[in-house]
């Protein structure tokens, strides 16, 4: 009986951890795919201004600095987003790898369940002292 529990948790497990790849592979897909979409997004990183609690504290060439840093790195950001859209087949392969790796471990986690379960029902069969399980013994 305790073969069967331990073998039935891990085949939830596997199937919790099947469900949780697909499902972050099909988000991180998607925003992969979507991110060429996203290239005039970073034309307003130029215009970030500092919240009106925290101008007071900072100075206006620190401003002046972050501005001209942001509008230094438009063009970097936007080649990369127009260049993320290709990783999406790099993703579905990492994926497949980070499950057949965790997929791996779980079946050696049940492997490991059930030699411990051996174990541990052939000492208390030996614990119990010989003939104790035995219909004879009784008589």
């Amino acid at each position: 009986m305790f073969y069967a529990v331990s073998w039935f948790i891990v085949i939830a497990l596997l199937a919790l951890w099947s469900l949780a790849a697909w499902a972050l592979h099909a988000m991180a897909v998607w925003t992969v795919s979507n991110a060429g979409a996203l290239t005039g997004a970073a034309s307003g990183a130029g215009s970030v201004t500092v919240p009106d609690w925290l101008a007071p504290w900072v100075p206006p060439q620190v401003v002046q600095w972050a501005s001209q840093l942001l509008a230094g790195l438009r063009p970097l950001v936007d080649s990369l987003l127009q260049a993320v859209p290709a990783l999406a087949g790099g993703v579905t392969v990492a994926t497949w790898v980070v499950w057949g790796i965790g997929s791996a471990l779980l079946v050696l986690l049940g492997a490991g369940l059930h030699l411990l379960i051996a174990l541990w029902r052939r000492h208390s069969r030996n614990a119990a002292g010989p003939g104790a399980g035995s219909p004879l013994a009784a008589g």
